[in-house]
């Protein structure tokens, strides 16, 4: 990497050069040349071979034409790492790119900005340096979401990071988006087949590290192809689109799949896949062969191409079990209701029924079961759901050791059904470091870290993310929401309405986004987003609190007694929300002791949730939060 800088800044630059050699990295830097032509000419040698341009900028540098210049080279080459030495703001043509804050850095390789820093370099140079991914089903619909990543009521959390203000990267040549495949069998019911088989393909495809593959959110913006690829390509920041068709026929598969080049336009490689329905196994691992080798052929390391190793990783070989889970799949990612949802786990029932060893069926049981538990059950029910979710999570992990769905799931019910944030945090860092390649994975580890207090690696884990899936508005809105929990609510506002831009249609945006506006003074602004959260479990609960902070007290009573009427013991939580905004702070332990016997996860968000300040020095509440395994 290219180092830039200026010599006033020369002994702290040396650190840094010092400990990111230190760290692996082949750091370039001027300590060792003098002036004169043959200096410029190194300096341009060097930088154009950079991987990174890592520029320092500081109340002197920001006044060199030369760190401008060499900032400018890595800015237009999209391989821009800057940090901050002091507090001087990065000259204009500079700003819309985050920067690392090392003003008070010591020095010490260990520090967590130096971590930043390493992941921030790693995110704009190959995908090699980063773990290998391992994918999982996504689930794209914002209820699940709410629930999966962790956000709670009112104060939801997610992550700011460096990446999104620079926009989805140029496509390198080693990276691809799998675009839903067509159902071209006349039967719209078998969409579910074709839709799995394409995220089965990108799940092989994102084992490989040698590849950097979109996620399905984002990557399915453009089932409808209404643009052309080259346009597809430059929004999902990729080089190839993976395109296909699937037509069923009774036991008989006809798989079309098509490699595009991104930059032309042109198909680059196209097969027929004529097999019967047992061997689709066979035909996914053939599209992802055949992909993975025009792709790396391409890789400036010139590596051959080899087959990531799918042990322990939960799939199936067999047919039933395989078709059975995407059909559970298809189900929960409706998420349309309670129905919907157990017709889900009756399908991953079956999956383990046929094939008792799927690892990832399993997973999904268990995410299944903790959803139903949380939403729609109460009491012992509620209960004895989340004991078999345990169960079922526990033996994903054993069957699925190298899955980071399986670990995910673990965390997930961990810390929303057993409520033990400490027990959560093992599973979730598990999720964390095999699951480079899956966006959900890492924003859900993002979301767990910002709630459990560790910022620095909640807004890396979003970074990655946001690199995999640009055009998901709630990988956005979730980058905003850990912002909040940060309690940096400027820093979130522009977050969350860049999501409402891209999903109008979006819950639990809102309502964040309410929250900050009131937390920031502007009632009117908080009054009308939270009027407007389609999700009224969150916007009848902010608007309690806004009412009351207007003195509308009639309005405010209608509110909570809404709430409470159509939530009942789901609402416990929220309860404590509005009397502690309300100051009647002797119902606020009561009603949180409440809201944890009754396994309410809300509870989980106490502990970063600012409308509960009024009752943080309460010895209580230390004990509550003790309690729930946070340090």
């Amino acid at each position: 990497m290219f180092l830039s800088y200026s010599r006033a800044d020369r002994p702290r630059v040396a650190k840094l050069a010092q400990a990111l050699e230190a760290a692996g990295h082949d750091v370039w830097w001027d300590r060792a040349i003098e002036g004169g032509s043959e200096f410029a000419d190194q300096i341009a040698r060097e930088l154009d071979a950079a991987d990174a341009v890592v520029v320092a900028w500081s109340e002197t540098s920001v006044k060199s034409a030369w760190v401008r210049d060499e900032a400018g080279v890595g800015r237009d080459a999209r391989r821009l790492v800057p940090v901050q030495l002091d507090a001087t703001l990065p000259p204009l043509g500079f700003r819309q790119i985050q920067t690392i804050d090392l003003a008070d850095w010591k020095g010490r390789g260990s520090d967590h900005k130096l971590t930043a820093l390493v992941t921030a370099i790693a995110s704009v140079t190959s995908s090699e340096k980063l773990a290998t991914p391992v994918a999982a089903p996504a689930v794209g619909i914002d209820r699940r979401m709410l629930l999966r990543a962790g956000v709670a009521a009112l104060a939801a959390g997610g992550g700011a990071a460096w990446w999104f203000w620079q926009g989805p990267a140029a496509g390198t040549a080693n990276s691809v988006a799998v675009l839903p495949f067509v159902n071209t069998g006349g039967d719209p019911a078998q969409s579910y087949f074709s839709d799995g088989l394409a995220t089965e393909v990108r799940t092989e495809l994102a084992r490989n590290p040698l590849l950097q593959v979109a996620a399905q959110v984002s990557s399915n913006n453009f089932r409808d192809r209404s643009e052309d690829a080259k346009t597809i390509a430059t929004k999902l920041g990729v080089a190839y689109l993976l395109d296909g068709s699937v037509r069923r026929a009774g036991d008989i598969l006809r798989i079309a799949a098509e490699l595009i080049d991104g930059r032309t336009g042109f198909s680059t490689w196209t097969q027929v896949f004529d097999r019967p329905v047992a061997d689709v196994f066979a035909v996914q691992a053939e599209i992802a062969a055949a992909v993975t080798a025009a792709l790396t052929a391409q890789l400036r390391t010139r590596r051959p191409a080899t087959a990531p190793d799918a042990s322990g990783t939960g799939t199936t070989t067999d047919v039933a079990a395989f078709d059975a889970f995407l059909r559970g799949r298809d189900l929960f990612d409706q998420a349309a209701d309670e129905a919907t949802d157990r017709a889900a786990l009756a399908k991953f029932d079956a999956a383990i029924a046929a094939d008792p060893g799927y690892g990832l069926a399993h997973a999904a049981r268990s995410r299944t079961l903790t959803v139903i538990a949380n939403q729609y059950v109460q009491g012992e029910a509620r209960r004895a759901l989340y004991d078999d979710a345990l169960v079922a999570a526990e033996r994903a992990t054993k069957l699925a050791p190298n899955s980071a769905d399986a670990w995910a799931a673990l965390g997930f019910l961990l810390f929303n059904g057993r409520l033990d944030a400490r027990a959560a945090r093992g599973p979730y860092d598990r999720s964390f470091d095999l699951g480079a390649g899956d966006a959900d994975v890492l924003s859900g580890h993002a979301l767990f870290c910002a709630r459990t207090g560790r910022f620095d690696q909640a807004r890396i884990s979003m970074a990655r993310s946001a690199a995999l899936d640009p055009q998901n508005g709630r990988t956005v809105r979730l980058q905003g929401e850990v912002e909040f929990v940060a309690r940096r609510f400027a820093d979130a506002v522009p977050l969350l309405e860049r999501a409402l831009v891209i999903n109008p249609k979006m819950g639990v945006a809102r309502s964040a986004l309410g929250s900050c506006k009131f937390l920031l003074g502007d009632i009117r602004g908080a009054e009308a987003a939270f009027a407007a959260e389609p999700n009224r479990l969150f916007g009848l609960t902010g608007l309690a609190i806004v009412h009351k902070a207007q003195k509308r007290d009639a309005d405010a009573a209608r509110a909570l007694t809404s709430l409470i009427a159509e939530f009942g013991d789901n609402a416990i939580y929220q309860q404590a929300q509005v009397a502690a905004a309300w100051g009647e702070l002797a119902q606020v332990m009561p009603l949180l002791t409440a809201a944890r016997t009754q396994g309410d996860a809300g509870i989980m968000y106490a502990r970063n949730d600012p409308f509960l300040d009024p009752v943080r020095d309460d010895p209580a509440f230390k004990d509550l939060l003790s309690a729930l395994g946070f340090a």
